[in-house]
Formats: structure tokens, C-alpha cells, sequence
């Protein structure tokens, strides 16, 4: 009996390993990921107070840090493994989330209307608004049902690095907004019976009367598609450096790539909310037209959508290797660069935005000469000493020819840095 319990135990443990998207389950994608980043960082910080050595590499500090670097290495891409893994799970699982979201805002229009509608009664232009929600919810809930394995409804938001776009999500929320107007109005002109209420609906969708928001509505959508565009060319001209994301994060709307809050990102989010708001006050108030958005806050829309793209514009930059020196220790004498010495390069921009991962430092090649040398990860209590977004240090290897070489940087991201030259002697 006990082996047979044995034996159970062992064939759950297995059913378990890898595959358990369960969440209160211990072998599931979140819990796994998170014990093998706590495994990882307990490791690291090993490593960086030189514990967890073997005494073969102990004795030189090159083998040394070349094991450790190894290591690392090796368990950090694990750990990303684990995190990708992680990522699928929360997307294929966020479609549900998103229809509950849906229907959760129909709900919330429902209650809306049977609170305002005590004294006042129940109208005709109710009905059409709950009318066109159940509509607008029916199809987005088939969209996320189609798309349930790339996140459901938030599938058009999601760029191509696996993080949700500011410019897509702000032209989307516009672009339904204006759809449940025209739904609402065609709910309306289909109920009426009375020839002067249909000609005042129709005339409801002339430009005259919701220019402002059309013209919102264009600015958006163009900011949107200018910007992958924008965005596409300057990663193929080495101009900007992009790294995917694990899993879309809802913070992705207010911070750049490294995680860190963007201005440009904030106020183009903030101001469109705002006018959003505006806009269906408007449609509440106005249930016969489209909403006449005043020019003065299509201007203030205006002016954010350009003050966003012009951030895009300016984002990023290609890395830069400013200067090469011979990486010296306290007491080593002064001399020329020879084969076996650490070398410092100092730049900038040798850690893209959303690189700091040990998997995607370990990523990090210096090319000297003829031979792609690959940056060892220097470990220190709470991070990594080496490589840092301003200086590298790695070994000049044997294979390097004597006489002048060039040495160029190749980031996390794929992009190469200007080359430098640099003189090795014998």
C-alpha cells in the first residue's frame, strides 16, 4: 500500500512538472517561475560573496569568474524559460477576463440607466444605449473568443515586442466609443416611428455637428499607425533598440520599455481619457447626435497626440562606444593592451530599455577583431557588476591577432555599436 501511495505520489509530481497551469497548484507556471527566480537570485548572491566555489577554478580569478558567468548563464535562461512559460499561461487565460470585463461594463451601464430612470421613467433612448451595449459586447466577446490565444479583446493592443501599445489602446477606446454612438443611434432611428424624429437622428450624424470628434477620432487612429511605422524603421536602422516583453503588463500604457514611467506615455493617456469622459457626458446628455467634442479640447487632444509621437521620435538611440582602456587591478603595473588582459569599454547604451535580465545580458558579444567574446556576468549582492549600461570588461582572448584591431559592441537588442580601434601587442 505504501508503494503504491509512493508510486502515486511520484506519477502527480511528474503529471505536475511543467505542464499544471493550476493556480493554487505549487507546480504551476506561477509558483514555478517564481521558486526559480528566488533559486536564481539566492545563487547569484552565492556567487558574489564567493561562496559555492569548486576548488579546481578557486585558485584564478579569469577561471573563476568565467565559471561563475557560466553558471549564471546557464540558470538565467532557465529562469526565462520559466517566465515565457508563465506568459503563455496569464495570456491564454486573460481572454476570460476580458469578456468579464465586457459584460461588466454593461452591467454597470444597466445600473446606471435604473438609477437615473427613478423619477424620470424609462425612455426610449434607455433602451437603445442598453441595446447598443449588448450588441457592442456581443461581438467583442466573439473577438475574444477568436482570440483567446493571443489575450482576447486585448489582441489588436499588443505590439509586436508582447507589450500593450499606448497608441493602439488610445485609438481603440475611440474607435469603440464612436462605434456605440452610431450603434445608439441606429437603435434609435429603428425604433422610431415618427418621420420628424428620424430626420432628427440622421441629422444627429452630420459632420457639421461631431467634426470635433471625427477629427480626434483620425488624429488617433493615424498617431497609431504613424507610430509602428515610426517604430519599425528606426529598429531597422539601428536607431532604436526593442526587446520583447514576457507578458503584456497593464503598467505597458504608462512606462517605456525598462519599466520605468514616461511622460509622453502619461499625458497622451490622461488627456485622451479625459476627453473621452467629455464625450460621453456628451452622448449621455445628447442621446440624438453624435457628440459635439468643442474644438478647444480636440486642439488639447491634438497637441498630446503630436507631443507623443515626437517622444517616439526621440526614444532610444543606437549604442556608442566612447573610449577603450586597459582594465587594471590595484597594484597591476601600467602597460599596453596584450592578449589575456581585461579590457574596459566605456559608451553608452550597451543595456537596451528591458534587458537588465541575467538571460539577456548574458546575450551581450564583444567583438574584437576576428573574435566575438562573449561579456562574463560579474555578480554582486543585488545585481550584476558587469556588464552595465555605460562599461563592459572582458578578456582580450588568445586568438586575437597582434597589431591594430577594431572592437564593436553587440547588444541584447542586436545592435551593433560604432567601432572602435585598438592597438594589442605581443
Amino acid at each position: 500500500m505504501a508503494v503504491q501511495e509512493a508510486r502515486g505520489d511520484t506519477g502527480a509530481e511528474g503529471a505536475h512538472d511543467g505542464g499544471c497551469t493550476c493556480g493554487d497548484c505549487p507546480h504551476g507556471a506561477r509558483e514555478g517561475h517564481r521558486r526559480a527566480v528566488a533559486a536564481f537570485l539566492r545563487r547569484r548572491d552565492e556567487f558574489a560573496a564567493g561562496h559555492g566555489l569548486p576548488a579546481a577554478v578557486a585558485h584564478s580569478a579569469p577561471a573563476t569568474r568565467q565559471w561563475v558567468s557560466e553558471q549564471l548563464t546557464q540558470r538565467a535562461e532557465a529562469v526565462a524559460e520559466q517566465g515565457r512559460a508563465e506568459g503563455a499561461v496569464r495570456l491564454a487565460r486573460l481572454w476570460l477576463r476580458t469578456v468579464c470585463a465586457v459584460w461588466g461594463a454593461v452591467t454597470v451601464l444597466l445600473l446606471a440607466e435604473a438609477l437615473t430612470a427613478i423619477g424620470a421613467g424609462w425612455t426610449g433612448a434607455r433602451t437603445a444605449a442598453l441595446s447598443a451595449a449588448l450588441v457592442a459586447a456581443g461581438a467583442l466577446t466573439a473577438a475574444c473568443f477568436l482570440h483567446r490565444a493571443r489575450g482576447g479583446a486585448l489582441a489588436p493592443v499588443l505590439g509586436e515586442d508582447n507589450r500593450i501599445s499606448t497608441s493602439r489602446t488610445v485609438a481603440a477606446c475611440w474607435v469603440l466609443f464612436v462605434g456605440y454612438a452610431v450603434l445608439l443611434l441606429a437603435a434609435r432611428l429603428a425604433a422610431a416611428s415618427d418621420h420628424a424624429e428620424r430626420d432628427a437622428l440622421i441629422s444627429g450624424l452630420d459632420l457639421a455637428r461631431g467634426a470635433g470628434m471625427v477629427t480626434v477620432l483620425a488624429v488617433v487612429c493615424g498617431i497609431a499607425v504613424l507610430v509602428r511605422r515610426v517604430v519599425g524603421l528606426r529598429i531597422l536602422a539601428q536607431r532604436l533598440q526593442k526587446v520583447p516583453a514576457d507578458r503584456p503588463r497593464a503598467a505597458d500604457l504608462l512606462t517605456d520599455d525598462s519599466g520605468r514611467g514616461a511622460f509622453t506615455d502619461i499625458q497622451y493617456v490622461a488627456i485622451s481619457a479625459v476627453a473621452l469622459l467629455f464625450a460621453a457626458v456628451r452622448l449621455a446628455r445628447r442621446p440624438d447626435r453624435l457628440p459635439d467634442l468643442p474644438w478647444g479640447l480636440g486642439v488639447v487632444v491634438l497637441i498630446s497626440a503630436l507631443t507623443y509621437l515626437a517622444g517616439k521620435y526621440a526614444e532610444g538611440g543606437r549604442p556608442v562606444i566612447l573610449s577603450v582602456v586597459r582594465a587594471r587591478e590595484p597594484g597591476d603595473l601600467d602597460g599596453p593592451v596584450r592578449t589575456g588582459d581585461d579590457i574596459e569599454i566605456r559608451g553608452t547604451g550597451f543595456v537596451p530599455p528591458g534587458a537588465q535580465t541575467a538571460d539577456r545580458l548574458s546575450r551581450m558579444v564583444v567583438r574584437i577583431g576576428a573574435v566575438d567574446v562573449h561579456v562574463p556576468l560579474v555578480p554582486v549582492t543585488g545585481g550584476f557588476r558587469n556588464p552595465t549600461d555605460t562599461t563592459l570588461t572582458v578578456p582580450v582572448p588568445a586568438d586575437v591577432e597582434p597589431g591594430a584591431v577594431d572592437v564593436q559592441v553587440v547588444t541584447a537588442a542586436g545592435v551593433a555599436t560604432n567601432r572602435y580601434p585598438l592597438h594589442v601587442t605581443e
